[in-house]
């Protein structure tokens, strides 16, 4: 272990430990300070903030999450950031509601219960977590999953709610890549009984209590499972409020889950599923990008709240859209993924 050194987030006046051995992001994630946070490995911006004073080194990190000038200007990315002093730090963007009220990641056992072929290239996972283990999380949030043999990990978001089954199973809705580092995995070579370790949670993506807000659910391909989730959540509440969840998927074999999502929303009060095959002409679907189907169906959103997942150019045009009518972007809630084949 290095030495340790103060961390001062502004302007919220909150202060964290951080050793020189751990990132500023992992060191604020250990004391329950729940940052902005994507893909934690310097890919996608999600924790840009402005280094006031002090002295830190960064880890490698893509020039697309942060560019030379903004370096140059003084931004770092709290999950590369080392501190070799104490720092004070301006974070860009923050949650009060959620900074506070992070669970501290941990570890655990697991053992995996099943690997079912949903769709062509989209796998479900469900791992049960061994006796004397637990990982307490939120719905949306997701878990770092090692990959056997390596020490490397990957990310991917719970479909299902905390506390599901006999000492607690995880259940992920995966793409499977060629060459991913994991979800290579999942053609034959992981198989029932197989032990993996997990550890978290991490992500942003957690419902906020709005009872007041509409609701726009927005996913793309394996981009289902956290806002699956959700509407699981919605469900077991009985939420009353207007809820509409777009899918996106390029042919009608790549839809899934539509039985279960019909159950669901039918215990919701203004309930809407619409689906969007962007490479189907057949019409049995609505047709085009997600993001043209929202365009068509929805006005002013200046009074709702979204949660969406999926592929980096997907959301990258749902924030300028949904922004675009209004939605303010702090009311828009994603966690942004990199898969082993983009690094």
């Amino acid at each position: 272990m290095g030495d340790k050194h103060r961390i001062r987030f502004e302007p919220v006046g909150i202060e964290i430990e951080a050793d020189e051995d751990e990132t500023v992001l992992d060191a604020a994630f250990r004391q329950g300070v729940m940052l902005m946070h994507g893909c934690k490995e310097g890919q996608c911006s999600s924790c840009k903030s402005f280094l006031l004073d002090g002295d830190q080194q960064m880890e490698r990190y893509s020039t697309f999450a942060l560019a030379d000038y903004e370096s140059e200007e003084g931004y770092v990315l709290l999950c590369r950031t080392h501190a070799f002093g104490d720092l004070s730090v301006e974070l860009i963007n923050y949650d009060e509601e959620m900074l506070l009220n992070g669970i501290p990641p941990r570890e655990a056992r697991t053992t995996v219960a099943a690997v079912e072929p949903l769709t062509p290239d989209i796998v479900r996972l469900a791992l049960d977590i061994d006796a004397g283990d637990e990982i307490p999380y939120r719905t949306g949030q997701y878990v770092d999953i090692g990959v056997p043999g390596t020490d490397q990990w990957r990310s991917f978001s719970m479909a299902g709610l905390p506390g599901e089954g006999p000492g607690g199973r995880l259940e992920f809705l995966i793409k499977r890549y060629p060459g991913g580092m994991f979800s290579g995995l999942l053609d034959s070579t992981l198989s029932p009984g197989d032990a993996l370790t997990v550890k978290g949670p991490y992500g942003t993506c957690v419902m906020r209590d709005a009872p007041d807000r509409d609701l726009i659910l927005l996913a793309g391909g394996a981009g289902m499972a956290p806002v699956l989730a959700q509407l699981r959540g919605l469900a077991a509440t009985g939420s009353a409020r207007r809820t509409r969840f777009y899918y996106g998927a390029r042919t009608e074999r790549d839809l899934f889950a539509l039985d279960e999502i019909a159950k669901l929303g039918a215990g919701l009060t203004d309930f809407a599923f619409l689906p969007a095959l962007s490479e189907d002409p057949s019409g049995s679907y609505e047709q085009g990008l997600i993001t043209e189907v929202v365009d068509r169906h929805e006005g002013d959103l200046s009074g709702a709240d979204a949660y969406l997942c999926g592929p980096p150019p997907m959301c990258d045009a749902a924030m300028e859209l949904l922004t675009g009518k209004g939605m303010p972007e702090e009311r828009i809630f994603l966690d942004k993924f990199t898969t082993s084949t983009d690094t």
